[in-house]
């Protein structure tokens, strides 16, 4: 059995544990089972196995939802956090325009709780502009998407002034779909410089951590040449 498969073993085993203690008293452990539930499909969604995946976010989305509502103060955080990662499942299985839904719904909440708590908030909505600008490009609406991912940027670039090891990583992914976004609407000129800040600094990870970070460096390139033809440049874009 490979890692992966004990991970997924030890993960379900978890899960069933969980089930029972809710059934037995729910107060106590409901949060456990719904936390334990977007764990497990995550372990899923890593190993191809989408639709096992959604069901069991779509389960933990579901149990967050009543816990936020008897205790919002407590519980909503994770309920945007479970939002975040249904869409992505959906997504997933090709569910796009559900994907979207569950996805603003999402930024709704963190923006709600950035407002209260900007420092510890401030990461999960940049993290669902992100996604939401993902989710809206596939559903075809680019412009909504270059506006969330404009947003997403602007609330990286502020983190990395103050933390720029934590999200460095986070801005380079942004200005990575950012090219994308501004690509889709015929922005070309505006892109370049977009995606070549991307290939800066996933340059300059992967220097220190290759492993992590050259598929990045990689993503970045190949979207710096396709930028570069698509504004005309296709010498730029045979180098990269």
């Amino acid at each position: 059995m490979g890692r992966r498969e004990e991970a997924l073993t030890a993960i379900t085993e978890a899960a069933d544990l969980h089930r029972r203690l809710a059934e037995a008293n729910p107060e106590a452990f409901l949060p456990d089972l719904a936390g334990t539930l977007n764990n497990l499909a995550v372990q899923l969604g890593e190993m191809g196995r989408r639709e096992e995946a959604l069901t069991a976010i779509t389960e933990a989305a579901d149990l967050q939802r009543s816990l936020a509502q008897a205790n919002p103060d407590a519980q909503l955080p994770n309920l945007a956090m479970s939002l975040n990662n249904l869409a992505n499942h959906l997504g997933d299985v090709g569910r796009r325009e559900e994907a979207l839904t569950t996805i603003a719904e999402a930024v709704r909440h963190y923006r709600a709780l950035s407002e209260s708590n900007p420092a510890a908030f401030l990461p999960g909505l940049a993290d669902s502009l992100n996604n939401y600008a993902v989710r809206s490009d596939d559903a075809g609406r680019h412009h909504e998407a270059l506006d969330a991912v404009t947003e997403a940027v602007g609330i990286r670039r502020h983190l990395v002034d103050t933390h720029p090891t934590a999200f460095l990583p986070d801005l380079a992914d942004a200005l990575n779909n950012l090219a994308v976004c501004l690509g889709h609407v015929e922005r070309h000129d505006e892109a370049l410089p977009a995606v070549a800040e991307a290939v800066r600094l996933y340059r300059t990870l992967s220097d220190t951590y290759p492993a992590a970070f050259l598929p990045g460096l990689a993503d970045s390139l190949n979207n710096y040449a396709v930028r570069s033809d698509d504004a005309g440049r296709h010498h730029e874009a045979l180098d990269a």
